[in-house]
């Protein structure tokens, strides 16, 4: 097993140094790779990453601010990993707790883990409105799909990179999180689920979500449902055979296109 982490990154310049040391500071139980996107950031995210970039990360820049959803999809695209898992870099979460999610995986109990925020336990919510709306989708999803979720929009999903490679993922703002679980979860998935930390920022110190995102994933939550003919994962995938990553497909050169910079041979690899 090896795990890619991939870090979608816009305007975090106030956190962006610490949300990477804490990824390198953990003790993984597998190879890790992280991969940082920068979606168009303006302020001086790109001068820090590019600072960073010796470290050993893989840093893939957006010459234009594209939304997280398309951010995640070009670091999925460089992924090296069987598994991935999303890391925001607001520092609302702890890589810390990756290993946590992990064991399940290696002990082959399952290959789809979540890591959810319980509602009181080692979580810090800015807002009771975005707590009770996050609790409020998750049911909806819930009763939907059948499924029984704790908490669907935690940012820390543990899955094969072979899985998100499969699924059509079509958006590319926050709404992705929301399309993700969807296709995962009407493919017949129910994730393993292991509690996590979260320290939730306000909106005055940064924090991007609003209604209307709620909004969209209602809609989001809908559409995955009424589809005719679902996308659905393959019983292998869905029963937690092991997987093979699929290969990267070659694309045409596009000038909006992401850019990847790695490091160079003589410089130092990531100190997982």
């Amino acid at each position: 097993m090896r795990l890619s982490i991939v870090m979608p990154v816009y305007n975090e310049s106030a956190t962006i140094r610490s949300a990477i040391e804490r990824v390198l500071s953990v003790d993984y139980p597998c190879p890790v790779e992280l991969i940082v996107v920068d979606d168009g950031s303006s302020d001086d995210t790109p001068e820090i990453l590019r600072e960073l970039t010796p470290r050993g990360l893989r840093l893939v820049e957006h010459p234009r601010n594209l939304g997280k959803g398309a951010a995640v999809r070009s670091g999925v695209r460089e992924a090296e990993g069987t598994h991935m898992i999303i890391l925001d870099a607001d520092l609302e979460y702890s890589p810390g707790d990756i290993p946590a999610m992990l064991e399940p995986v290696l002990r082959g109990r399952a290959d789809h883990v979540f890591g959810a925020r319980v509602f009181g336990l080692n979580t810090r919510y800015q807002s009771f409105r975005f707590a009770v709306g996050g609790r409020a989708l998750t049911l909806a999803a819930n009763l939907m799909y059948d499924s029984c979720l704790t908490d669907m929009h935690t940012c820390l999903k543990l899955l094969p990179v072979a899985d998100f490679r499969a699924l059509d993922l079509t958006e590319d703002g926050f709404g992705l999180d929301t399309e993700l679980t969807a296709r995962l979860i009407r493919g017949g998935v129910r994730p393993f689920e292991v509690p996590v930390s979260y320290v939730g920022r306000s909106v005055a110190d940064g924090k991007k979500i609003n209604w209307k995102d709620g909004v969209r994933c209602l809609s989001i939550l809908a559409k995955v449902r009424t589809e005719r003919h679902p996308q659905g994962l393959s019983y292998a995938t869905a029963t937690n055979t092991p997987h093979v990553p699929a290969p990267v497909v070659p694309h045409a050169v596009d000038l909006d296109a992401p850019r990847a910079v790695t490091a160079t041979s003589e410089e130092t690899p990531l100190a997982i």
